[in-house]
């Protein structure tokens, strides 16, 4: 015992046992690390698996041809010269985001700009389910959602008034800084601008608020649930269904879009009225007036 006694004081005297003890710390963290992630990612690498290798295959051909020289080969982003991603990396995007990007026709991208607009559909169903499958083989992230889940016509009918009423007051809360009171949109700094919700496919919306387009947050299950998600979507429905019963709304764009059309069509209309009648006034001569 002494002898081993002895042996462990030279061994903590020597100058390499910190950083042994250093190294070995490391490595049991990483461990440690290694299996609580692993476990965490369970459920997003099941997501993963639920597309087959030949629509990964087929996402991956479509993949090199259209989205490749802005996202780079393998999806990992093209950075530029001043440090910025030409094409930002879709390394755990997740499906949900190719489903939306290229769903709603914002990708691919006719041209750089501050902001992809919303335009018809370059690919079909299947092909974007493909490029779906594609880029979620990447690395885990938010999957499609289920019908279930973004569906108004799913919650219960004596349950839809309260789901509406539920949804507004959240929309109302979080929502209408950018996207305006009844859900047209409005601008952004930057160039950049808050799209209009209305006639946006339920699915679409969904998709938005699970992955954070543009500027957009991102609206977690942690943040909102998604029967919450699904009561906002009913609420924006709701709007779309609403009877317009001031008549013209311009766009119901508010303020901006009024005080526009109070200063053009009513300030203008008096200017020029007042022109007109100047250019109208009678006028009187006087020949040889005398005392």
């Amino acid at each position: 015992m002494r002898r081993l006694s002895a042996r462990l004081s030279a061994t903590r005297r020597s100058r390499y046992a910190a950083p042994v003890v250093l190294l070995l710390a490391l490595m049991a963290t990483g461990l440690v690390y290694s299996v609580v992630d692993s476990s965490l990612s369970t459920p997003a690498q099941a997501e993963q698996s639920s597309y087959d290798q030949d629509t990964v295959a087929a996402g991956r051909a479509l993949f090199l041809v259209g989205c490749s020289s802005c996202h780079g080969m393998n999806g990992e982003g093209v950075p530029t010269k001043n440090g910025k991603q030409y094409g930002p990396s879709l390394v755990g995007v997740g499906a949900a985001a190719v489903d939306f990007q290229v769903g709603t026709g914002r990708m691919p991208m006719a041209a750089p700009g501050a902001q992809a607009q919303r335009k018809p559909k370059v690919y079909s169903p299947q092909e974007v389910e493909q490029l779906a499958a594609y880029v979620a083989s990447l690395g885990p992230g938010p999957s499609v959602p289920d019908k279930e889940m973004y569906d108004p016509e799913t919650i219960p009918e004596d349950q839809r008034a309260e789901a509406v009423v539920r949804g507004g007051e959240f929309f109302r809360t979080n929502c209408t800084a950018c996207h305006n009171f009844a859900a047209s949109g409005g601008a952004l700094p930057g160039g950049k601008y808050a799209p209009t919700l209305i006639g946006v496919e339920p699915r679409h919306i969904y998709e938005a608020l699970i992955t954070g387009p543009q500027q957009m947050p991102v609206f977690s299950d942690e943040v909102i649930t998604p029967e919450q998600k699904r009561d906002v979507i009913a609420y924006i429905q709701s709007i779309e269904e609403t009877p317009r019963y001031g008549g013209f709304s311009m766009g119901s764009l508010g303020p901006v879009s009024e005080g526009m059309f109070a200063w053009i069509a009513g300030i203008g209309g008096l200017v020029g009225f007042a022109i007109w009648i100047a250019s109208h006034t009678a006028r009187t001569t006087r020949k040889g007036a005398s005392l």
